[in-house]
């Protein structure tokens, strides 16, 4: 009979210590000296800041490292095999089969060219684990399961017709469908509103309860891995700070970096309605019945009407698939609306972006939410940033680095990032520089796209501060589309409130979350999680014996 500790554990990390070549041949550590051990069933958070070494763990699980990394010392013990020593065959069996990686970017892991469908049922059928109709029947499922909108067809669309979180749902059902051993989930619910997240946490959580499926929770959200985990460890500069049960780590946290961690998490949930008008009320931006859709599709923006004005920040909620990010790319041209006015200060715009002045193109900038999508990984950033300047500018050489230079200090970056490229930089380095881009257009409005979602707590406070200087320094008006209520109470000093394209609350943040407020804007504020292990529970049977109250009405 095997020993307990053999048959328990599925995965065992010793020594583990991952380094990444430099430009001066210079080895850099990555991850120094971190073990843990996995059993079936248990889910382990990992919590820790942008370049803490949370994913660069979570990839090494597979016994795989990003170009220019190296696993050069420690073992990983994975069904009681030291992965590091198997077969290049062996491996591919492995990965995606008997161990699934759920990628925060769903956007960058999909190919455009494949049906959603067809790619998440690839894994299963390359490996003759299931026939293509009983992988699709498995998929919808799945579909179902994740709260996906028409589980049926969803498969049949292509990535660019679903939104970010359903696209990000429909990554993890890729994931899911072999039913792996071990689940690797790397920020799965960044991109979803709280709503939507509280459906999948319970989809996750049921996959590990039902079938005893380990996970690996790489998550900068304490409040998220308090639902899921069973044990956390924190992570800082790739090394271990400190591991413990996930009570224990969220409410008795014994090193002062995990304490500073919780009290920020703490600090955001307190901190209501800062944000005060500081406009002049000068309309910059005015929307009047907007309406819009895809091909094929019905209304995606639905007789949408508010306004932004100089200094103020207007902040655009709603669940994935509610029209946030079309609005955005409506307002910017890139999807022509059908009818209704946009007026920029005091000139109707052309709803085509081809038919606007480079002026009007000028003044109106956009912060993408995935700074690795948005920005070319072979230009330097004064190629990046000096892009603006010189095409609505039209500065010579001399001055477009003089500005870039400027544009550096002002997003708190050293002036020798300069010749930097986009790989060489952390997510909330990169996320400023796509500030900077947007700035050195200079700008009247910013629509900024879910530009914190991507980052570690205290990064994103960051984030939001430097957003906050430069609106007071310039005046500029922000268009902030997010699903996170926190960083809205932060910074925004008007709310709109979105649902199947259509605004159900607008007006001045306080009063919006102030009761007595719109239904769904109250589901939404109950849908927050909480640090509490419990809350998950809680909520899941609140909604349970609403929608019953509904029927039995």
């Amino acid at each position: 009979m095997m020993d307990k500790r053999t048959e328990d554990t599925l995965l065992e990390v010793e020594g583990l210590r991952i380094e990444a070549a430099s430009q001066t041949d210079v080895r850099s550590v990555l991850v120094d000296d971190v073990s843990f051990a996995l059993k079936r069933g248990e889910v382990l958070g990992l919590i820790g800041e942008s370049g803490a070494g949370k994913s660069t763990i979570g990839l090494s699980s597979m016994h795989y490292t990003r170009p220019g990394c190296a696993i050069t010392a420690g073992r990983i013990i994975f069904n009681g095999r030291d992965i590091r020593e198997i077969t290049e065959t062996e491996e591919r069996s492995l990965r995606g089969v008997k161990i699934a990686y759920v990628a925060q970017s769903a956007a960058a892991s999909f190919n455009p060219a494949l049906t959603i469908g067809r790619q998440v049922c690839e894994v299963v059928v390359r490996h003759k684990l299931m026939s293509k109709a009983a992988a699709k029947a498995r998929a919808v499922d799945l579909f179902r399961s994740l709260d996906l909108p028409n589980p049926e067809t969803f498969g049949q669309r292509y990535p660019h017709q679903v939104s970010g979180g359903q696209l990000q749902r429909a990554m993890a059902a890729m994931a899911m469908i072999a039913e792996p051993e071990l689940l690797v989930f790397d920020e799965p619910t960044t991109a979803l509103d709280v709503t939507t997240q509280v459906e999948v946490l319970a989809a996750f959580r049921a996959l590990v309860r039902e079938r005893g499926t380990a996970a690996l929770y790489i998550t900068h959200d304490l409040a998220v891995v308090a639902q899921i985990a069973d044990r956390i460890m924190v992570l800082r500069h790739g090394k271990m700070v400190e591991v413990g049960s996930a009570e224990t780590i969220l409410h008795a946290p014994q090193d002062d970096y995990t304490k500073r961690l919780v009290a920020e998490r703490n600090a955001a949930v307190a901190e209501y309605f800062v944000a005060t008008s500081k406009g002049d009320d000068t309309t910059v931006l005015c929307m009047d019945g907007l309406v819009a859709s895809y091909r094929g599709l019905p209304r995606v923006i639905d007789n949408v009407s508010m306004e932004l004005t100089r200094g103020d920040t207007l902040a655009v909620v709603g669940e994935s698939g509610s029209g946030k990010s079309t609005l955005a790319r409506v307002i910017v041209g890139l999807l022509p609306r059908e009818s209704g006015k946009l007026v920029f200060q005091g000139k109707e715009l052309s709803a085509a972006l081809a038919q606007r002045s480079r002026e009007e193109l000028r003044r109106i900038q956009m912060i993408y939410q995935n700074p690795d999508i948005a920005l070319n990984p072979k230009q330097t950033l004064l190629e990046i940033i000096g892009r603006p300047i010189e095409f609505y500018l039209g500065k010579p050489k001399k001055e477009i680095k003089e500005r870039v230079l400027e544009l550096l200090r002002q997003i708190e970056l050293p002036e020798s990032f300069i010749t930097r490229r986009p790989p060489e930089l952390s997510g909330g380095q990169k996320q400023r520089v796509c500030i900077a881009r947007a700035l050195a257009a200079q700008p009247d409005a910013i629509i900024c796209d879910e530009v914190t979602s991507a980052l570690d707590p205290l990064v994103a406070e960051d984030i939001l501060k430097l957003l906050r200087r430069l609106q007071e320094k310039y005046g500029l008006a922000y268009l902030f589309i997010t699903h996170d209520l926190g960083t809205v109470r932060r910074i925004a000093n008007k709310v709109a409130i979105m649902r199947k394209g259509q605004v159900l609350a607008y007006g001045e943040t306080a009063d919006v979350f102030s009761p007595p407020y719109h239904p769904y804007t109250g589901l939404l504020l109950s849908s927050v999680p909480e640090m509490r292990s419990e809350w998950l529970d809680e909520v899941l049977y609140k909604r349970q014996v609403s929608v019953a109250s509904v029927v039995s009405s």
